[in-house]
């Protein structure tokens, strides 16, 4: 069939499109009382955050969880957040975004490191599964890089040219996994890093997800 024309966005779920940050920090925050450390405000977690996740862990402990203890607060964190979630929303706006770049003729995808059996009825929910491609969560074991995934993902886009795709995030993780399959990457400062963890990166960095389409759309011309 051949690549396609227009541009492609790859659009991360937790923190970007989904507005789950309180849902998240309780999460993390019922995983540490799990092994006696004390919670950590919003601020502290976005200025530590970094995957795979046991090294954030690490950053917080002093040392790397063993494995028991990865497991715990692993299992603790999703039970909580599966909880939770249900108070939370897309990011403002975001809809209208979708839309707005289906109508224009581009493509768009969902790539999260949610659970792909949770992620799928969730944007569903949302009446928003429609304007994407394809919408892929995470089948394996947590904790892990979106690299490997993202290889997976654009494989299966038939006609979208690495070349021509964005993928949109608020981790530094989804400016490597855009790296490693020849993408661009657009950062967002209002889910998991704060902006100063971001810049480091060497992508744009962009505080609202108008500004990331709109950057996007000028990668990608």
């Amino acid at each position: 069939m051949g690549k396609q024309t227009g541009a492609h966005i790859v659009w991360d779920w937790n923190g970007t499109l989904f507005h789950d940050n309180d849902a998240i920090i309780g999460a993390t925050n019922a995983a540490f009382a799990e092994l006696g450390l004390e919670p950590i405000t919003l601020e502290r977690y976005r200025a530590l955050y970094c995957v795979p996740v046991p090294k954030f862990y690490e950053r917080l402990m002093g040392r790397l969880p063993t494995d028991a203890e990865w497991e715990v607060m692993d299992e603790t964190f999703h039970r909580y957040y599966a909880e939770h979630r249900i108070g939370c929303g897309l990011t403002e706006g975001a809809a209208e975004l979708l839309a707005g770049w289906r109508s224009a003729g581009r493509s768009q995808s969902i790539l999260s490191m949610y659970t792909h059996d949770e992620l799928v009825p969730l944007v569903r929910g949302f009446g928003i599964e429609a304007h994407f491609i394809r919408v892929d969560g995470r089948t394996g074991p947590s904790g892990g890089s979106k690299a490997e995934h993202m290889v997976r993902h654009l494989g299966s886009l038939v006609g979208v040219d690495p070349a021509r795709t964005v993928v949109i995030g608020d981790a530094a993780d989804d400016a490597v996994a855009a790296r490693y399959v020849g993408a661009r990457a657009v950062l967002y400062t209002g889910g998991s890093h704060g902006r100063a963890s971001l810049e480091v990166v060497g992508v744009p960095v962009v505080d609202t997800l108008g500004e990331a389409v709109a950057e996007a759309e000028r990668l990608a011309a």
